[in-house]
């Protein structure tokens, strides 16, 4: 398999990845060095990397409470206190070790402590690396709203190692694959027909999936950084997506990311069926394919009025309209496409039924 080439950072991937990581540090000189991780990569985690990591270095490790309930202010100013407290400068470096929320929260307070600070993404799940680790997009939530709240700023370095993936609960695992189906319906049909079959569960594949989707990600974000046009196409299953997941923010429900996006992509397709005939035995598919391997998510029909709420909060939203990306077909996606809300409900109330 090749190396993925580097973009605007260096993607490393493979068995030298620790001594190129090793090498940059060396030659940066940082005047202090932080690792960031929650409860589970600190316990799961935090020893593979030193075991692998080739230099004595001395570091502090900050430690934040895991679950998207705390990817907020209240968790960036808790870093924040102590990046201060250690006397930590501009030539200070923060290594991400972690999933989605490590690497959105930590690249966040990197980017705007002292108006920045360089920082390192070492993914830690299936979904931070095919997706949140990726293409700089950093950021907290604020209340019910995901993702309200950061800047565009890019990793130095992401280190992609899938022998902590061996750490990941099996539930955590499969929200990733929500991500690489979408890479499948946008941008590559292989990867979806892959997860379906179930060949990533076999090692090979996986490796092969995690490389593919970060080669589709990095392409785009390549050509579009800060999401003026074709970056856009990333959000395909996320307007609904995220509407659902911040719906189950405040409830005693556990909802994990990849399990509200696949979700939101079954509602997103029926929205592409009534909009542009996007094949109806596709949808019906998925629908099947989602629902046994996620389980249905819990929505009732006096959910809907809150679901439209939380859309009008959409982040991706312009001119007060909810925008989608929707498909005319398996690899045809089209942007800012405006739904009537009428649309928006049959298309939910699919889901439901």
């Amino acid at each position: 398999m090749n190396n993925i080439q580097p973009t605007a950072f260096n993607i490393l991937f493979g068995n030298e990845s620790y001594k190129k990581l090793s090498k940059y540090i060396e030659e940066q000189q940082f005047s202090k060095i932080f690792i960031l991780v929650d409860n589970n990569t600190l316990t799961h985690c935090l020893s593979v990397f030193k075991r692998k990591f080739n230099i004595v270095i001395t570091y502090e490790v900050l430690v934040i409470d895991a679950g998207e309930k705390h990817k907020n202010l209240k968790t960036c100013e808790q870093v924040w206190n102590e990046l201060v407290l250690y006397n930590a400068d501009r030539k200070s470096l923060i290594i991400n070790l972690g999933g989605g929320l490590v690497s959105d929260l930590g690249g966040f307070v990197a980017s705007t402590y002292k108006r920045g600070i360089k920082f390192i993404n070492i993914p830690t799940s299936l979904l931070s690396m095919v997706d949140a680790a990726i293409g700089g997009k950093t950021g907290v939530d604020f209340g019910k709203l995901k993702n309200i709240i950061g800047v565009f700023s890019n990793p130095e370095i992401v280190l992609i190692d899938e022998e902590y993936l061996l750490t990941l609960p099996k539930r955590e695992f499969k929200s990733g694959l929500a991500e690489v189906i979408k890479y499948g319906y946008i941008n590559d049909i292989r990867l979806l027909n892959e997860v379906i079959n179930g060949k990533e569960l076999e090692n090979k594949f996986l490796i092969d999936l995690i490389n593919a989707s970060i080669c589709i990600k990095k392409d785009i974000v390549q050509a579009d950084f800060e999401e003026k046009n074709l970056r856009k196409i990333l959000n395909f299953g996320h307007t609904i997506g995220h509407a659902i997941e911040s719906f189950y923010l405040n409830t005693s429900k556990e909802l994990l990311h990849g399990e509200a996006i696949a979700a939101g992509m079954v509602v997103e397709l029926y929205i592409s069926y009534l909009k542009f005939n996007f094949p109806l035995e596709d949808i019906h598919k998925l629908k099947q394919f989602v629902i046994n391997y996620y389980g249905k998510v819990p929505l009732k029909y006096e959910h809907l009025n809150d679901i439209l709420t939380l859309l009008h909060h959409d982040k991706k939203n312009e001119h007060s309209k909810v925008l989608f990306v929707l498909l005319k077909a398996p690899q045809l996606p089209i942007i800012d496409c405006d739904v009537e809300e009428d649309i928006i409900i049959k298309a939910l109330n699919y889901y439901i039924d």
